[in-house]
């Protein structure tokens, strides 16, 4: 019996996946919940398992194909032993292929007038997915004037935005040349000691997300310097104990959370966000804590931290963290943060300006500490110093709610009983 497997829920607001790659061949041995291909989104990478024990009978999407929620990937005989019985199988798709080819360019020769007809019924014969249909709908496109490459001539959200990018738009007159822009740049070639390496979806995620946070908010960012004294002399005194306690490293990514989430409750126009002509103000902390990986940077959300005690908020970094690098996170771990902390000090940078956090209002940015010398009542002292950068939207923050919230954290980091203490 033949068992289909097909893309699962990617979680809130994702609908498409591509596939990054398949773990196992027609033909194959498969066991029950043995992972036999990654998806890959615009958040986090996905591993399917098999539903059933058997083998792979047909791979119905190849690798780089993008797949929607709750299509049909692959298909398990069901019981069948792994075998290459199943590989003639596998060549006959190709044969029929180089069949259709001759017919499919005696018909263009014969038609050369009806090509662009023809892409154009071919984004028409098929539904739009739910992202492709809102990024067409925003951008006010005809659809059928857009060039499909997706499977069946489907209209995939790379048709969509390569389109964007070489200039395409709803007003423009159809013309023979009106698929020219959704070409791809030529690329060009490469010199002796260079080598080409395809963006992966996550990456292509992140530099849009960024440049759009930078053509839409009106971004600013304000800085200041901690002294890390009191709160090294606090980690150091107590972290024995706490470890012994909780069973996690006392760190300072939980300080520096407690004091956000003590600032934002006091300047709420930081931890809100823009919504049309509305400001969304939130009553609670979801704190995004930007994580370094080897695909890109994730931010995993810890929901309600100011209600976590200090272990809680360490367990629960060093759980993301793994994970991230593992690529075990879940989308709904991935989504709707009100505020996001990036430590870039943890790789050595002195000091930085972090980029929003769509559709985030604030961003804050840790750094190295350093030891400098400063000025103490009058006197020149060798401190560890920490530089901040706060990144805002200045269309709902004002300055003096940045600068505010800013010196309110430094507050609570230079004497860390005030975080305790409510004060």
């Amino acid at each position: 019996m033949a068992t289909e497997v097909k893309v699962p829920t990617l979680g809130e607001s994702v609908s498409e996946a591509t596939i990054a790659k398949w773990y196992k061949k027609v033909g194959d041995a498969v066991a029950a919940d043995e992972a036999i291909v990654e998806l890959e989104t615009d958040k986090v990478t996905v591993e399917v398992n098999a539903p059933v024990a058997g083998a792979i009978a047909e791979l119905v999407a190849q690798e780089g194909d993008e797949v929607e929620v709750g299509a049909l990937i692959a298909m398990i005989t069901e019981g069948a032993e792994g075998s290459s019985s199943d590989e003639p199988a596998k060549e006959e798709a190709p044969a029929e292929k180089k069949e259709e080819a001759p017919a499919k360019k005696e018909e263009a020769k014969s038609a050369p007038a009806a090509a662009p007809a023809s892409t154009t019924a071919s984004n028409s014969d098929h539904p739009l997915a739910p992202a492709v249909r809102k990024l067409v709908e925003d951008k006010n496109l005809d659809p059928s004037k857009i060039p499909a490459t997706g499977k069946d001539g489907r209209l995939t959200k790379g048709d969509v935005l390569n389109f964007l990018e070489g200039g395409g738009s709803a007003s423009r007159a159809p013309a023979p040349a009106a698929s020219a822009p959704a070409a791809p740049k030529p690329e060009r070639d490469l010199r002796d000691g260079e080598e080409r390496v395809k963006m992966s979806k996550l990456r292509q995620t992140i530099a849009r997300r960024l440049k759009e946070a930078q053509n839409t908010a009106a971004m600013l960012t304000t800085y200041n310097e901690v002294d890390m004294t009191n709160l090294l002399a606090c980690r150091n005194k107590y972290k024995d104990g706490f470890e012994k306690k909780h069973g996690v490293k006392l760190g300072f990514m939980s300080f520096f959370i407690k004091a956000c989430t003590t600032a934002l409750k006091e300047w709420p126009a930081v931890n809100a966000e823009i919504d049309g002509n509305s400001f969304i103000y939130k009553n609670y902390c979801d704190i995004g804590v930007a994580v370094g990986t080897p695909q890109g940077l994730v931010v995993p959300v810890i929901r309600s931290a100011e209600e976590k005690t200090f272990s809680e908020l360490e367990s629960t970094i060093v759980d993301f963290g793994k994970r991230a690098r593992d690529g075990k996170l879940g989308m709904d771990e991935m989504t709707g943060g009100s505020f996001t902390i990036s430590n870039g000090g943890v790789f050595g940078s002195l000091l930085s300006s972090p980029i929003l956090n769509a559709p985030q209002s604030g961003i804050l940015g840790m750094h190295k500490t350093q030891m400098r010398p400063v000025a103490i009542d009058g006197k020149v002292e060798i401190r560890p110093m920490m530089y901040l950068a706060l990144s805002y939207d200045h269309r709902i923050i004002d300055g003096r709610e940045a600068v505010s919230f800013l010196v309110r954290v430094k507050e609570c980091i230079e004497n860390p009983e005030r975080i305790l203490l409510d004060i």
